[in-house]
Parts: C-alpha cells; sequence; structure tokens
C-alpha cells in the first residue's frame, strides 16, 4: 500500500505539469505586429531608405530580424517589443528618405 507522502507528490508533480504546459498556451502569437513590421520594412525599402537614411534602415532591419528570431523562438511578447521597435525606425527611415528624394528634386 503506497504511502500517503508519495501521493501527495505525484498529485503535486501531476499539477505542476499541468501548469507548465498552460503557460504555453496563455501567450499569443503577435501575428499582427509581425504583418505590420514587414509592411513598414519593405515599404522603407521601396522608398531607398537604405541609401537615404542608413541609420534609420539598419536600425529597422536590425529589430525586425530579431523579432523574428524571437518569434521562431516562440517568444512573442519579445517579438513585439521587437516588431514595434522595427516599425518605429522603419516609418522614420521612409519619412528620412522621401523628404530627402522630395529636397533633391527641387
Amino acid at each position: 500500500m503506497p504511502r500517503q507522502g508519495t501521493q501527495v507528490h505525484r498529485f503535486l508533480l501531476v499539477v505542476l505539469i499541468v501548469l507548465l504546459g498552460a503557460c504555453g498556451l496563455t501567450a499569443t502569437r503577435r501575428k499582427l505586429e509581425m504583418s505590420l513590421a514587414a509592411s513598414a520594412f519593405l515599404a522603407a525599402k521601396k522608398a531607398k531608405a537604405q541609401t537615404l537614411a542608413p541609420g534609420l534602415f539598419r536600425k529597422s532591419e536590425f529589430y525586425f530580424l530579431k523579432a523574428k528570431a524571437s518569434y521562431r523562438k516562440k517568444f512573442f511578447n519579445k517579438a513585439k517589443q521587437y516588431a514595434l521597435l522595427s516599425i518605429k525606425y522603419a516609418e522614420q527611415a521612409e519619412f528620412v528618405s522621401v523628404r530627402k528624394a522630395t529636397l533633391e528634386n527641387l
């Protein structure tokens, strides 16, 4: 007949396993942020930001690649943070490059 202490340990082990497994289910995938980051990055690239605003473009690319890597590793909260930073720098790079291109044509 098993002792009561081992039954309690087994029960606690099962509860711990269930709780740890449920943690992965609570994190939501940040598909929208990743999609917006990709769109912003491509828009900056289309505006030739890599030549007209290289510093901002590189920052955007750096954070975009970090977001993709974090997303692949299922670190969705980190991926969201990096995606938002990528969007920020991509939009700034696009704005600067469009402004410079416009001023060159005047």
